[in-house]
């Protein structure tokens, strides 16, 4: 039976860090929106609009070393057969 949850695998790990990657993005470029836009005054702003491309690029080095580890633990195919990626060269 195959586990249930959000942490069941490593790859289910790889898409929840792509997830937080592209919605780390989009609050970034939001942020980035609402101080070239709207110019707030505020004393906290200055400290917290950056955050979101902070987060953004420690999710992208998460999302780079999960598929990383992903990729060298999958089992080259077996069949002798040419893959897409050797035809194309």
């Amino acid at each position: 039976m195959a586990e249930s949850g959000p942490f069941r695998s490593s790859a289910s790990a790889v898409q929840l860090s792509g997830r937080l990657l592209c919605w780390s993005l989009a609050a970034a470029m939001a942020s980035a929106a609402a101080d070239a836009s709207l110019h707030p005054h505020l004393r906290w702003w200055g400290a917290v609009w950056p955050l979101p491309w902070w987060s953004a690029c420690l999710a992208a080095l998460a999302w780079v070393v999960l598929r990383a580890r992903e990729k060298a633990h999958r089992m080259p195919p077996q069949d002798s057969a040419r893959s897409d990626w050797e035809q194309a060269a």
